[in-house]
């Protein structure tokens, strides 16, 4: 179920995506500062903004109530927010820490999705996330720009959402046929 209302995360990760490519923008273009504020204010709004997307697409955008993964939807939900502190230790060492720990931390918030949605690409999609935050944290690339791993996540996030999309009607139709 969670799989077929939400399409496999597609409407999620497309706004997560976004998100991030118009924190990296700000970042870019604008100032640290306001990449870093575009990700944690928008942040909050991830989740109201994909029930928008789920409408306008004319989806359902909520499971049935007596639907046991609801309750690890939350769970898993809160693990973002309640991470905070420890990104913001991170950045408060240097501000070159702040997409990496948020990458770590987002890419490890995916590894229950594999069974929330019953999609083992979520596992895939943790792992990149999480080794391209050590490496961008370690400096893999010497002297790349702060905002380097803002842009990666975004693109990764958006082409993800395409990927997870297929995925589910994939596995959906088989699972009908």
């Amino acid at each position: 179920e969670v799989r077929t209302v939400f399409l496999g995360g597609f409407a999620g990760q497309l706004v997560s995506g976004a998100l991030w490519l118009a924190s990296a923008a700000l970042a870019t273009w604008g100032s640290p500062r306001l990449g870093i504020l575009m990700m944690v204010v928008g942040g909050a709004f991830i989740f109201p903004v994909t029930q928008l997307v789920l409408a306008a697409m004319r989806r359902p955008n909520a499971l049935r109530p007596e639907n046991p993964m609801n309750q690890l939807a939350r769970e898993v939900a809160f693990t973002i927010p309640l991470a905070l502190p420890v990104v913001g230790a991170a950045t408060m060492t240097s501000l070159k820490y702040f997409y990496p720990a948020c990458m770590v931390i987002v890419g490890a918030h995916y590894l229950p999705f594999g069974t929330l949605y019953g999609m083992k690409q979520y596992w895939g999609l943790a792992i990149v996330m999480i080794a391209a935050g050590v490496a961008f944290g370690m400096g893999v690339i010497p002297d790349a720009p702060f905002m380097i791993g803002a842009w990666f996540t975004g693109v990764t996030l958006v082409i993800a959402a395409f990927v997870l999309r297929a995925s589910a009607a994939g596995m959906d139709g088989a699972e009908k046929g």
